[in-house]
């Protein structure tokens, strides 16, 4: 039988099929973006970075997600998404792979880039795509396939911390880039086609080209500040969760991971459960409530539970974890609020809005970390930690700038 007669023939049908290729290929993004971190030690001390030096090489994955963000919402409004995301999903194993046989620097930087700007490439076409299959199926499905990417990314941490006595990062890297590009090919055959998946705006008419600065685009920097919180404060609890469980609690190798774990844990479940919550309170509230619950429980933790650590040890580790597992649930379903909301605005093409305001939340996950980490070199990390806690809160007010379906009513 030709594969081509496994697609259905009706817009509802084609839409449901695509949203089942869209969780495997949100899985496997994950699993592809986030499979070099527990290796990223190994690949830092292989090339002889410093802390400082390997932070400046980590721009280069910012500035190739900014590019290909940039690049990819016009792509997108020209060619259809399918198409791009087809180009999207060489250009990450790609990278992934560069960045486990770097032996340079210069390697190194070339690798962060490429895989940087496939991965905007690739996000921008899949969100675009879930965004049009909810309008077509009239059911929401955003939270469920960032959950998918959650867990590729859980899974991919897990096993290759697991591994990494046993086998060394290059084979580790680069096992997982031939895998997810082979498994992409038959993950996309799904995808909308052009013709549905209203690349160009559809009947309405859009813009593939919008300004940076101006009245006409307030409403995307409203929405695109309100996600660089969120993202700044999950780079944050990513980042230096451990480091904080470590240096200022005192807690041993092992114990001091179980505040990721907890936080990650916490995203997966708040996503795999967020379409309900989007669609029962609207995305304006969601965030709201995410922001404002768990940056209060976060910061209300992290006060409680670093004093106590040296006389109540176990107390104050449940409560630390609590706090994680509080601020994990709160922004779980916060990028997809965000992304939708930046679809449905009036006048510009879904995947240029989306790419507007994902490319300025893609620079507080990385910016985050790093703004964090200065301000505890003049204080210190759980006085540092309340600056992604001010920015969720910052989220929280901005989502009076979120305008769905769904919030209007």
């Amino acid at each position: 039988m030709s594969p081509q007669r496994l697609r259905a023939t009706t817009p509802v049908a084609i839409a449901d099929q695509a949203r089942k290729s869209l969780l495997a290929m949100f899985l496997l993004m994950g699993m592809v973006s986030m499979g070099w971190v527990p290796r990223i030690p190994e690949i830092k001390d292989a090339i002889g970075l410093s802390n400082g030096q390997f932070g400046f090489i980590l721009l280069a994955s910012t500035f190739g997600s900014v590019t290909g963000a940039q690049i990819g919402g016009r792509a997108i409004h020209t060619f259809g998404s399918r198409r791009v995301t087809q180009v999207a999903m060489s250009i990450m194993p790609i990278g992934l792979a560069g960045m486990g046989l770097a032996n340079s620097a210069v390697t190194l930087i070339i690798s962060l880039f490429v895989m940087g700007f496939g991965y905007s490439l690739m996000d921008i076409c899949l969100n675009s795509q879930g965004f049009i299959v909810e309008r077509i199926v009239k059911k929401r499905c955003m939270s469920m396939l960032h959950a998918m990417w959650s867990v590729g990314a859980f899974l991919t941490t897990v096993i290759g911390g697991s591994i990494a006595r046993f086998v060394s990062s290059e084979v580790n890297l680069v096992a997982i880039a031939i895998f997810a590009g082979i498994a992409f090919i038959p993950a996309a055959f799904f995808l909308l086609p052009a013709d549905l998946d209203d690349h160009d705006g559809g009947e309405e008419e859009t813009s593939a080209k919008i300004p940076l600065f101006g009245k006409s685009v307030v409403p995307l920097w409203g929405l695109g500040i309100g996600l660089l919180g969120c993202m700044i404060a999950e780079g944050a609890a990513s980042d230096w969760a451990g480091i904080l469980l470590r240096d200022d609690m005192g807690y041993d190798k092992g114990v001091n991971a179980s505040g990721f774990a907890c936080f990650a844990l916490a995203m997966i479940v708040s996503r795999l459960l967020g379409d309900k919550t989007l669609d029962r309170l609207g995305p304006a509230m969601t965030v709201k409530l995410g922001a404002y619950i768990g940056g209060v429980a976060w910061g209300v933790a992290i006060l409680i539970a670093v004093p106590l650590s040296q006389s109540h040890p176990l107390v104050a580790l449940i409560i630390i974890n609590l706090g994680f597992i509080a601020v994990g649930f709160g922004i779980g379903p916060m990028f997809p609020a965000f992304i939708l909301a930046a679809g449905a605005t009036p006048g510009v093409a879904p995947s240029v809005a989306m790419a507007r305001v994902g490319v300025i939340g893609i620079a507080g996950y990385f910016f985050g970390p790093t703004l964090t980490g200065l301000i505890s070199e003049v204080t210190s990390l759980p006085i540092a930690l309340f600056f992604p806690i001010v920015m969720l809160f910052l989220s929280g007010y901005l989502s009076r700038t979120i305008h769905t379906e769904k919030d209007r009513h």
